[in-house]
């Protein structure tokens, strides 16, 4: 009977060890080697930075996120970089995702289907930085500062500045309805706003007074693919004019973390 009762603790002690180690080896593997559904994880890795925590997050997210089924891995791609670069504080320093990109090049060209707007992130929220003049929007009374709480029946909390954009751009003559809200507002606004096509602009010249003498105002608005073909022309402009004087202003936002809708 002993010799029954040492042989079965024996296994047991034996399949416990195994299963120990078994359970070790699993957590302590390398936290990359746990990453599943995606490519290219060590390539451009910089050797003097530990990247094994972001690594045992996401491996954590994969395994005990409540909707782990529905991660969409490329958006928390995304999301990883452009938290990397707001944690430089430099607005400027930008990461656009294809779909942003398609938007920019597409801006840069000087003409969109939309309601004609510039669009950014202020406190993590979808805002109005500037109606374009004589747009749909202007025309609607949008203002800057407004904040998009909703895209037609589609709440914006949370969604990317690209998801944003898209909803809002659609064929000239169909509409939009936008939820804003306003500063000095006690409650969010419904705006119904028709499409049409935007011509971006992008030089404006005019004749003005100076010290009762004729000055040439050139404002630059935008950097396109047609800039300087539109800057030529004013200066062709300019040199037929008479003008004693020239003002060149140029009022460039930062498109870099602005897209045109």
């Amino acid at each position: 009977m002993k010799k029954v009762l040492y042989s079965i603790a024996v296994v047991v002690l034996a399949v416990g060890i195994f299963f120990s180690g078994f359970s070790y080896g699993k957590n302590s593997q390398p936290s990359i080697e746990k990453i599943t559904g995606l490519q290219n994880l060590e390539q451009g890795k910089n050797s003097n930075v530990d990247f094994s925590l972001f690594w045992d997050v996401w491996a954590r997210v994969q395994e005990k996120f409540v909707n782990r089924g529905k991660l969409d891995y490329q958006k928390m791609v995304y999301g990883a970089i452009v938290g990397m670069l707001n944690s430089l504080g430099d607005p400027y320093t930008v990461f656009m995702t294809p779909q942003e990109n398609k938007f920019f090049s597409q801006s840069l060209q000087g003409n969109l289907e939309g309601i004609g707007a510039e669009v950014g992130m202020r406190k993590d929220i979808v805002t109005i930085i500037s109606p374009l003049a004589d747009s749909p929007a202007m025309k609607a009374g949008l203002k800057a500062g407004d904040q998009i709480l909703k895209i037609n029946d589609k709440i914006t909390v949370g969604m990317m500045i690209d998801e944003a954009v898209s909803l809002i751009r659609g064929p000239k003559g169909t509409e939009v309805v936008l939820t804003i809200g306003r500063d000095g507002w006690t409650e969010a606004k419904e705006f119904k706003i028709t499409r049409a096509v935007i011509i971006i602009p992008i030089v404006k010249f005019e004749m003005k007074q100076a010290a009762n003498k004729p000055v040439a105002y050139v404002a630059l608005y935008q950097f396109t693919d047609n800039s300087a073909a539109e800057f030529q022309k004013a200066v062709q402009q300019i040199l037929t004019s008479g003008a004693k004087g020239i003002v060149l202003a140029a009022a460039i936002s930062s498109v870099l973390i602005r897209l045109l809708f």
